[in-house]
């Protein structure tokens, strides 16, 4: 599943293409997991969207796995490639995805996956000052609202999300993410049969900094990548904010 933005300043258009968390690939099992991870600068699949960058001239936002630093592990990353085809961020996923559901899917990201130890500061792009999450982060609140006072107007979940918790929370925490930090959402997402194991809900989304769906894929798959597109308007997240103030209570209650 695959999200095309686009920004029109006066006749000149830009672009950028947001895909999934672990677009390189989804494993069957952790020992496979780790087996097919590769460093960022030598990986194929990430030389080929840097090449795409450059010729398109055009972002690219994409969730890979690498090897971690430390010990037998690897890390879930999100990375953004300028319109010129560099590696211009890194960000690795904070919280990790740790389940056991009843008649579902049990998970447990953190038996082969290191965690990230830092918010990434909101980064400018020709598309505004874009913020970086991933998937799970989507459940922690704090994460995104310090993106919002960092100054963030467009937030990214690309996601892996599972059907059960997708079928529940999907929506609403995205709806709810994008209202309370009054800045765009966009959560591209794996949608189908992966292997045996995993399955995933699809139904990619961009969403509004006033929590309108702008955009919905159907989450289901029929063997093509599919593209969904909305525009990004830099003063509908001014309008937001100057129309609906949220003065926080940080004499209350700590700030984030």
């Amino acid at each position: 599943m695959r999200f095309s933005l686009r920004r029109e300043s006066q006749h000149l258009v830009r672009q950028a293409l947001f895909l999934p968390e672990a677009s390189d690939y989804i494993a069957s099992s952790a020992t496979e997991s780790l087996s097919l991870a590769q460093p960022v600068s030598t990986s194929p699949f990430v030389l080929g969207l840097q090449s795409q960058a450059r010729k398109a001239r055009m972002a690219i936002n994409v969730g890979i796995h690498e090897p971690a630093e430390r010990g037998a592990r690897l890390k879930n990353t999100l990375i953004w490639i300028d319109d010129q085809g560099n590696i211009a961020q890194k960000y690795s996923k904070l919280h990790l995805f740790d389940v056991d559901l009843k008649d579902g899917p049990r998970l447990k990201e953190s038996e082969s996956v290191e965690a990230g130890s830092f918010i990434l500061p909101p980064f400018p792009t020709a598309l505004g000052n874009v913020g970086l999450l991933i998937c799970f982060d989507l459940r922690f609140p704090e994460a995104s609202l310090s993106l919002r006072r960092q100054g963030a107007s467009l937030i990214t979940y690309p996601s892996a999300f599972t059907v059960p918790t997708g079928k529940a929370h999907w929506s609403p925490l995205l709806r709810s993410r994008a209202i309370e930090t009054q800045t765009y959402v966009v959560a591209a997402a794996q949608v189908g049969q992966h292997n045996d194991k995993r399955v995933s809900y699809g139904h990619s989304m961009a969403i509004s900094p006033w929590g309108e769906v702008l955009a919905e894929l159907d989450g289901t798959w029929g063997g093509e990548p599919e593209l969904a597109f909305f525009d990004f308007d830099a003063s509908l997240v001014e309008k937001v904010r100057r129309e609906v103030p949220l003065l926080r209570r940080t004499d209350v209650y700590p700030q984030v």
